[in-house]
């Protein structure tokens, strides 16, 4: 099914002059030009998440308190102030937020709008304009997409869409065409309207890895990716992190859920020194360093296997004098793909020279 897709799409890549001169204008890049920064819309700690223009997203394990920490996002949103950790400033003309669930029932849908609003200090007993929430789990994923589609293309002052879950506007999500036409979709759309698309994914139940090559696309292209993860030493608290980011790097937060059902955060939480710290001492290397192993060791090779990638690693790194044995190269490389310095490509891994350290 997978190839027969794939052929069908390469059937016709022809393309007509005056197609491509409308298209011209779209496409070509000029250094003459000049061009806004994206507004940024959220942060973390100063640390910006989420701008208009752009998509992110938050991932976790089942019963990690996913949609406790999107309350958060949402409420600080909506209040254009600060909730847990969370600080959001939405644009006098970019101030509606569009949530879209497509895994709850309507009630349990309504208890999540009903908490956002409680974290927002706002009443609960009036509908406000401000703030659409749409229950999508009877859809189909192609009737989902539609739905979502025609509500942007009609509500021009959306400035926030909340997707949870994105693996439902999907059939398969081990697809790579359909994986790359949804996250196509979510850069159309998010660039098309000028707004910021914030969606949940779940990591897989065996390791900290994104599911499916949904994931894989996600962790490519998204602007962040948090990860919400269970305490080990307290069930009852969760640890919010950057898995990805552009911007700098966050401190991470912890936050339990209050006897007001709401997520409160846990100040002087302790966190669980990463082993990856331990293994590999980061400060021992600067970004340059980092930069030259990499062109040592992949240059402009897509490296397939993953032996072959840490034998790629130990030789890039081996260039500049660091001289480790294979466990520390298993952690190195583990914080090259979280960094994004090294990126998945197909089947293989490339060298990231855009990453941001």
């Amino acid at each position: 099914m997978e190839n027969r897709k794939a052929t069908e799409a390469r059937q016709d890549i022809t393309m007509q002059k005056e197609d491509f001169a409308a298209l011209w204008k779209t496409i070509h890049l000029k250094v003459t030009d000049t061009y806004e920064v994206p507004p940024e819309i959220l942060w973390v700690n100063g640390s910006t998440i989420g701008t208009l223009g752009n998509f992110s997203a938050s991932t976790g394990k089942a019963k990690s308190k996913k949609t406790f920490n999107i309350s958060a996002i949402v409420a600080a949103a909506l209040k254009n102030d600060e909730v847990l950790k969370y600080s959001a400033y939405l644009p006098p003309n970019k101030r509606k937020i569009l949530y879209v669930d497509t895994e709850q029932s309507k009630y349990h849908c309504y208890k999540v709008m009903e908490r956002i609003l409680r974290l927002a200090g706002l009443p609960t007993d009036k509908d406000r304009d401000d703030f659409v929430f749409i229950v999508l789990r009877e859809q189909t994923p192609d009737k989902r997409k539609q739905i979502i589609g025609y509500m942007l293309e009609n509500m021009p002052d959306v400035g926030l869409l909340i997707i949870d879950g994105i693996r439902d506007l999907m059939y398969d999500i081990n697809s790579p065409s359909e994986s790359t036409d949804l996250i196509n979709l979510l850069m159309r759309w998010s660039s098309g309207y000028n707004l910021h698309i914030h969606t949940v994914l779940h990591l897989n139940k065996g390791d900290d890895n994104t599911r499916g090559h949904i994931g894989t696309e996600l962790n490519n292209k998204a602007e962040t990716i948090l990860q919400i993860t269970k305490s080990q030493q307290d069930g009852n608290i969760s640890e919010v992190k950057a898995m990805h980011i552009r911007d700098r790097e966050f401190d991470p937060f912890a936050f339990r859920i209050n006897d007001n059902a709401l997520p409160e955060a846990v100040d002087g939480y302790v966190f669980k020194q990463p082993s990856q710290d331990r293994g590999f001492p980061l400060a021992e290397l600067t970004e340059q360093q980092h930069r030259i192993a990499l062109e040592n060791g992949f240059g402009k090779q897509i490296i397939y296997g993953y032996e072959n990638v840490l034998k790629t690693l130990k030789q890039g790194y081996a260039s500049i004098g660091y001289k480790r044995g294979r466990n520390i190269h298993v952690e190195l490389n583990k914080f090259l793909v979280n960094k994004r310095m090294i990126v998945k490509e197909g089947k293989g891994y490339r060298y990231n020279p855009d990453f941001h350290y």
